[in-house]
C-alpha cells in the first residue's frame, strides 16, 4: 500500500501542473510584453510563411526547369543518335558516290575514246563520201561509164580484128563428105572422156584447119606400114590448132590452164598437176609431189611418141579451148571435138554479139 501512494501523488501532481499551465494567469504588467512578443512572433511566422512560399515557388520553378532540361537532354540524346545514324548513312553514301564517280570517270574516258574514234570514222566517212560523189560525177561525165563502155567496145573490136587475122591464118572450114576417121574418133580407145561414144559434132561435114583434116589412125592399128604422111598431117593440124589457141588466149588476155610450147608439128602442152600412177606407193607419190617442181610436157604429135601421152596432150589442148569458150560465155561442144570447139570459138568472137557482151 505504501508503494502505490507515491505513484498516485505523482500523477495528481502532473495533472495539477497541466491545469496550472492551461490556466496560467498573466499579470497586467507582463501583458504588453507578452503581446508585443506575440505580435513579433506572428509577424516572424508570416514572414517565414512568405519566404516559404517564395522558396516553394522557386523550388517548383527549379523542378520544372530540371524536368525541361531532362526532357531536352533526352531529346538531345535522340538527336545525337539520329545524327550518328545520319553520319553513318552519309559515310556509306559517300563511299557509294566515290565508286559511282570512278565508274563515271571510266565511262567518260571510254566515251571520249569512242567519240575520238567516231570523229576519225566520221572524217574517213566524209572523205569516202566525197570520193564516192567525185566518182559518181566522173562516172556520169564524159569519161565515166559511157566512156568505159566505149573503150570496152573498142577493145573488143581490136580483139575481133586480131582474131579475124588468126581465122584467116588458120581457117576452120567444113568439107562435104566425111573421112573414115575424123575428129579424133580414134582416141576413144585410149581416153575415157565421159562423153558417150556415139556423140558426133553438130555439123555432119568434115572439119579442116588450113585444109588439113585432124584424122588420126587408131593407135592400136599403127605399125611399120602406117602412112607416115597422114600421121605428119595430123601432127601439123595439131600444131596449127595449138598456135591458134595460143594467139587467141594472148589477145583475150587469158592465162591458159595448160600452157603450150609451140614448135609447129612438134608442139608440146604442159600439165602442172600430172596424174600419179596408183601402183606407186604413198611414199613414192609424196616424194614426186615434193620434188617435181617443173611441169610435165606431153607431145601434140604421134610419131615416135607413146600413144597414151599424145592422146592426153590432145585432151589437154581441148581443155584450153573449153577454157576460152567459157571465158566468152559459150559452152563447149565436147572433149573430143577440137576443131569444132575452135570453129565455135572463132564464130562467137567474130559475131556482132561479142561487141555487146
Amino acid at each position: 500500500m505504501e508503494s502505490k501512494k507515491p505513484i498516485v501523488k505523482v500523477q495528481e501532481e502532473k495533472q495539477k501542473g497541466q491545469e496550472d499551465q492551461k490556466s496560467k494567469v498573466i499579470e497586467w504588467e507582463d501583458y504588453e510584453q507578452d503581446l508585443a512578443r506575440l505580435c513579433s512572433l506572428t509577424s516572424a511566422l508570416e514572414e517565414t510563411k512568405r519566404k516559404k512560399n517564395i522558396v516553394e515557388q522557386k523550388l517548383h520553378s527549379l523542378i520544372q526547369v530540371e524536368a525541361q532540361s531532362l526532357s531536352r537532354s533526352n531529346e538531345l540524346d535522340e538527336m545525337h543518335e539520329k545524327l550518328e545514324s545520319r553520319k553513318l548513312v552519309m559515310g556509306n553514301m559517300s563511299m557509294h558516290s566515290k565508286v559511282v564517280e570512278e565508274k563515271v570517270r571510266k565511262q567518260e574516258e571510254q566515251l571520249s575514246s569512242e567519240i575520238r574514234s567516231l570523229l576519225v570514222a566520221g572524217t574517213a566517212l566524209s572523205a569516202a563520201s566525197k570520193r564516192m560523189q567525185d566518182s559518181n560525177r566522173a562516172l556520169a561525165g564524159e569519161k565515166g561509164y559511157v566512156h568505159l563502155k566505149n573503150l570496152q567496145k573498142l577493145l573488143r573490136l581490136r580483139q575481133q580484128y586480131m582474131i579475124s587475122q588468126v581465122s584467116l591464118l588458120y581457117p576452120v572450114k567444113v568439107v562435104i563428105g566425111r573421112a573414115p576417121e575424123q575428129e579424133l574418133e580414134s582416141f576413144t580407145s585410149t581416153i575415157k572422156s565421159g562423153v558417150p561414144s556415139g556423140s558426133k559434132p553438130v555439123d555432119q561435114g568434115s572439119l579442116t584447119i588450113s585444109g588439113l583434116h585432124l584424122t588420126v589412125i587408131p593407135f592400136t592399128k599403127m605399125s611399120f606400114f602406117t602412112d607416115k604422111k597422114e600421121v605428119q598431117r595430123s601432127s601439123t593440124a595439131l600444131g596449127y590448132v595449138a598456135h591458134a589457141v595460143s594467139l587467141i588466149a594472148s589477145y583475150l588476155q587469158v592465162p591458159l590452164r595448160y600452157p603450150l610450147r609451140l614448135g609447129g608439128s612438134r608442139s608440146y602442152i604442159r600439165d602442172y598437176a600430172p596424174a600419179i600412177d596408183h601402183s606407186m606407193s604413198s611414199s613414192d607419190s609424196n616424194s614426186i609431189n615434193l620434188t617435181s617442181s617443173k611441169p610435165v610436157e606431153f607431145p601434140l604429135f604421134i610419131e615416135g611418141q607413146d600413144s597414151t601421152r599424145a592422146a592426153y596432150a590432145v585432151f589437154l589442148l581441148n581443155k584450153d579451148l573449153e577454157q576460152l569458150l567459157n571465158f566468152i560465155g559459150v559452152k563447149s561442144l565436147g572433149p573430143r571435138h577440137v576443131l569444132a570447139n575452135l570453129k565455135e570459138l572463132l564464130r562467137t568472137i567474130l559475131s556482132s554479139e561479142y561487141i555487146e557482151m
